[in-house]
C-alpha cells in the first residue's frame, strides 16, 4: 500500500497521530507499517511550531521504514525553498524582482516563517532538503507538492526537472533562487475549464495516469468547511487527486492511500 501526507507546517504532533490511525507508527512513534510506501509532499516548515521536528520525523522513518522492508520518500515543496533561501541569504535583495524590496527575509516573514526552524536548521538538514526529488512518478501516480505546470520550465522528464533544481540549490544564484520559490508557489492549473486537458498533457510529458498533489487546500476547490473534510479531493475527471487537508488551517491531517483512490484509464 502506498500512502501520501502533504503540508504538515510545522505540525509534527498532528502528522504522528495520524500515521498512527494509519497504523504507520506505533504508540512510540516508531515505523509499524512493514512493508508500505509513505511519501511526504513538501512544506514541512512555516505557520507552525517545529518543522525541523517534522524533518527529524522524516529522516528517521526513512531508515526504519528501510529496515522493515518499507519505503519512505519526501518531495520539496515551496516552503522549504523559501526556509532554505532564508537561511542562505537572508535579507539580501532579489535584484531581478519585479517588486522592490523583495527579499527571503521579507517572504518567510509573510509566510509564517519561524525563527525556532532557523535556529534549528544544521549543515545536515540543508543537504538533505537541497537534495529532495521535486517530481516523483510512483507507478501509475505522479507525485508533485504544487498543482502547476512550472515545473516544466526546469525539463521535460522527471529526471532533468529533479537535478535542475537540486543544481539552483547548490548554487549562489539568488534569482535563480528566487525562481523556485515563485514557481512552486502557483497553483490550480488543473481547477479551470480546460484543466482535464492540461492534467492530461502534464501527464503525457511526465509519465503516470493521475497526479496527485498537496499545496491547494482542498477546501479552496470544494467550498467546504474544514471541518466538513474527511479525505481527499478528486476533480478534473479523476486525473488529479489534492490531498491537502489545511492541518494549518485548523483543517484534519490527511494520510491518504493511494490504492484506495483508482486513478482513470489512459
Amino acid at each position: 500500500m502506498h500512502y501520501v501526507v502533504s503540508d504538515v507546517h510545522g505540525r509534527c504532533e498532528a502528522v504522528v497521530a495520524a500515521l498512527r490511525q494509519a497504523k504507520l507508527l506505533d504508540s512510540d512513534r516508531s515505523w509499524c507499517g512493514g512493508q508500505a510506501r509513505l511519501t511526504f509532499l513538501g512544506d514541512y516548515f512555516d505557520r507552525g511550531p517545529d518543522g525541523v521536528a517534522v524533518v527529524d520525523l522524516v529522516r528517521r522513518l526513512q531508515d526504519e521504514a528501510a529496515a522493515s522492508g518499507g519505503r519512505v520518500d519526501a518531495v520539496i515543496g515551496n516552503h522549504e525553498i523559501l526556509a532554505l533561501g532564508m537561511s542562505r541569504f537572508g535579507g539580501q535583495h532579489v535584484p531581478s524582482d519585479i517588486w522592490s524590496g523583495r527579499s527571503f527575509a521579507r517572504s518567510w516573514a509573510l509566510n509564517g516563517g519561524q525563527v525556532r526552524d532557523q535556529q534549528s536548521l544544521t549543515g545536515e538538514h540543508i543537504r538533505w532538503l537541497s537534495g529532495l526529488d521535486s517530481v516523483v512518478l510512483a507507478g501509475s501516480d505522479l507525485l508533485l507538492h504544487s498543482d502547476t505546470t512550472d515545473y516544466l520550465r526546469w525539463g521535460e522528464t522527471t529526471e532533468q526537472i529533479n537535478n535542475a533544481v537540486r543544481k539552483v540549490l547548490a548554487g549562489d544564484d539568488i534569482e535563480k533562487w528566487w525562481q523556485c520559490w515563485v514557481r512552486l508557489t502557483t497553483r490550480y492549473a488543473f481547477a479551470g475549464v480546460d484543466g482535464e486537458d492540461v492534467a492530461a498533457d502534464l501527464l503525457h510529458r511526465l509519465g503516470g495516469k493521475r497526479i496527485v498533489h498537496g499545496h491547494s487546500i482542498i477546501t479552496t476547490f470544494t467550498g467546504q468547511d474544514l471541518s466538513e473534510v474527511s479525505g481527499p479531493f478528486s476533480y478534473a475527471s479523476g486525473r488529479v487527486l489534492a490531498v491537502d487537508g489545511g492541518v494549518c488551517c485548523g483543517g484534519p491531517c490527511l494520510v491518504v492511500p493511494l490504492d484506495h483512490h483508482f486513478a482513470p484509464e489512459a
